[in-house]
């Protein structure tokens, strides 16, 4: 090529000359192959990651599934190496590591556990039986027994002083002697107190009786949250208050439940108190059917007002009854005839 040809094809490209001529060369050399882009890596890194280093940071991200963080605190604690948590990153992503699989990737907290509950009221009971710390001054030690519906969140509180199948059969016939609703299936972990007699007690009466996996206190979430409520808001109140008899101790916490079924808002329920989704879901006034059930000659007794009865008052029972008319402290004892079983009921 002439000199002349050369000055005249290096002003009229957007490259400099130097870059005209090393590209000339390659060709002359390699041909066609010489004009495809090379890695532009440097020969030497004084400073990169030794390949042991990267090794033992791609056997903790395969074998532990630990992050970035997770990984310089291991290196730094048992191996005295320094990393920072964008180099690991770096590596990680690098060698393809970047993304965990599927069982293991970081999921958003709304999206890891997902909130369920059984259509109809009494179609699942979660059980569970709970040591109560000893309060300041008692002499005696006590357990709960809490039973709570899956579709409403109604709940029923025992106290013992004893924790053993005994009391827990006990317990369960209490429980379906209180609730409102006819139980289909308890569901309870793998406690002592839960085992042959209390589930042949169970299946006696009628009812299913299931076992939770071993381990997983999260699959009976409901009942074990609601125990957290307890420490929470009812015996974080009882310090400093001697209580020292079981039956003391049980009107104490027959208030309370009489508290949370009627009148504590609940988050999982849109704010709605147990007793006003059990409503809700039943269809119909309460009241009306635990009035078709219930006999009393001075009136019909429910846990949001006195009813008199309708020759005495001389007019009918209220359609729907509004929560506010509720008394302070609402009649605890709820029998199980005062509703009508939901599934019998559309069956008819």
């Amino acid at each position: 090529m002439a000199t002349s040809q050369r000055r005249t094809t290096t002003t009229a490209s957007p490259i400099t000359r130097q870059s005209f001529y090393k590209w000339q060369r390659r060709y002359a050399q390699l041909g066609d192959a010489g004009l495809r882009d090379r890695s532009s890596r440097p020969h030497r890194s004084p400073r990169a990651t030794r390949e042991e280093v990267v090794g033992k940071i791609v056997y903790l991200r395969q074998t532990y599934h630990f992050g970035p963080l997770k990984i310089a605190m291991y290196l730094r604690r048992y191996h005295d190496l320094t990393l920072s948590q964008s180099g690991i990153w770096r590596i990680l992503r690098r060698l393809g590591l970047s993304r965990l699989p599927a069982s293991q990737r970081y999921r958003r907290y709304r999206e890891r556990w997902k909130r369920y509950e059984k259509p109809q009221p009494g179609h699942q009971v979660q059980i569970d039986a709970k040591f109560i710390a000893p309060l300041r001054g008692a002499r005696k030690t006590y357990y709960q027994c809490t039973a709570i519906d899956d579709g409403t969140r109604l709940r029923v509180l025992r106290i013992y002083d004893r924790l053993g199948q005994k009391s827990a059969i006990q317990f369960v016939d209490y429980v379906l002697e209180k609730l409102p609703f006819h139980v289909e299936r308890t569901q309870t972990d793998n406690g002592s107190e839960f085992q042959a007699a209390f589930h042949w007690h169970v299946l006696d009466r009628g009812i299913d009786h299931v076992y939770i996996k071993p381990a997983t206190p999260r699959l009976n979430g409901k009942v074990e949250r609601s125990q957290r409520i307890d420490a929470e808001e009812f015996y974080r109140m009882l310090d400093g208050v001697v209580v020292d008899d079981a039956g003391v101790f049980n009107a104490k916490l027959q208030e309370w439940e009489d508290f949370y079924n009627y009148h504590r808002p609940h988050g999982s329920l849109g704010g709605q108190t147990p007793y006003e989704r059990l409503r809700q879901r039943v269809g119909s006034s309460v009241s009306d059917q635990r009035q078709l059930h219930t006999v009393s000659q001075e009136g019909i007794r429910t846990p949001d007002l006195f009813l008199e009865r309708e020759q005495a008052s001389g007019s009918g029972p209220r359609d729907e009854i509004q929560m506010n008319d509720a008394p302070d402290r609402p009649t605890p004892r709820v029998r199980e005839a005062a509703f009508a079983r939901v599934t019998r009921k559309e069956a008819a």
